[in-house]
């Protein structure tokens, strides 16, 4: 009789585990919005029923699905290759920033602001095929290491967005990354990290050109800008790539406030959702005066506008995908 009543109880145990689509988010009033919202849009006899064609949810990447503290990490593979194309032609290293991000000096760098940034961006990520580039992408992924946090980048990705993002697919949802980070960066490891094909992915874009190189026809990366994709450049994207406002839409920054505002506005079932960063102890606590992912704006006008504020310090039970922790 006691074994009955333990099998019972482990099926009633198992059954409660499984029938969570979202374990690593805390019980409370964020993560019952969340089932709430899906589960309105999902129900056919539900006033607010979305079709699964208009089921688009859309998130920015950094400090959204994973961290970005103290830099980007894109910031540290172009710093990287940039070391590594210097050592074959040290002529590249033509101005001080180049120079000071050759030789790791980031406050130097830092204060050429976002032009000294894509100065290193532009440099370090052409001159080369988009396949080499991702190929060489997914193979910096395999052992790159954060530069405090000791842990691999790779295993740096919020395991609660990685579960939300898998519920909102079983919900018949598309997903994509929405981000200010180059798009073939993110091609290059987004499928394996987040399920997230290369077609769903909008990001930042350098020009590229075609040229049959060897007897092979190849897309080559040229040092210029072709679109930013961050602020007002994240909705204009949306709309040229999908076609679709989207009825869900995550960010973590001011970088995503015009693509949640516009996401948000117009008809029907709608969800905002900011993903603040206030665990000082196992990730960082930053918002109004970070230099990386500021988050301003957002904090002033969001809650009027009725987005959905992730508390990361009290809503998730685990951070990182690769930590139970």
């Amino acid at each position: 009789m006691r074994n009955v009543l333990f099998l019972v109880l482990s099926f009633v145990w198992i059954g409660n585990v499984l029938a969570d689509p979202l374990p690593s988010w805390n019980e409370g009033g964020t993560k019952t919005r969340l089932l709430e919202f899906v589960e309105r849009v999902t129900d056919p006899g539900s006033p607010d029923f979305v079709p699964i064609p208009a089921r688009v949810a859309v998130f920015d990447n950094d400090g959204t699905l994973w961290a970005e503290q103290p830099v980007y990490f894109q910031f540290l593979y172009a710093l990287d290759r940039l070391e590594e194309i210097a050592a074959a032609d040290p002529s590249v290293l033509n101005s001080v920033v180049l120079r000071a991000a050759a030789q790791g000096d980031l406050e130097t760098v830092a204060k050429a602001g976002e032009e000294g940034l894509l100065e290193v961006v532009m440099v370090s990520h052409s001159g080369i095929s988009v396949d080499a580039f991702q190929a060489d992408v997914a193979n910096w992924m395999e052992t790159a290491v954060h530069p405090t946090k000791d842990m691999p980048l790779k295993h740096m990705t919020y395991q609660p967005m990685l579960e939300l993002l898998r519920y909102l697919r079983d919900e018949g949802f598309s997903t994509y990354i929405v981000s200010g980070g180059g798009i073939h960066f993110m091609r290059a490891f987004a499928e394996e990290a987040y399920g997230i094909p290369p077609e769903q992915i909008i990001g930042s874009a350098g020009k590229t050109r075609y040229e049959v190189v060897d007897g092979t026809p190849t897309i080559l990366k040229d040092p210029e800008i072709a679109f930013i994709d961050d602020k007002a450049g994240k909705p204009v994207g949306i709309d040229s790539k999908i076609g679709r406002k989207p009825i869900l839409v995550g960010g973590n920054s001011d970088g995503d406030f015009e693509m949640l505002e516009w996401a948000t506005s117009g008809d029907g079932a709608r969800l905002g959702l900011i993903v603040h960063h206030t665990d000082a102890e196992r990730e960082w606590a930053y918002d109004r005066d970070s230099h990386i992912g500021k988050l301003d704006r957002g904090l002033d006008e969001g809650p009027a506008k009725n987005w959905l504020f992730v508390d990361m310090a009290k809503d998730w039970s685990r951070v990182w995908s690769g930590s139970p922790n």
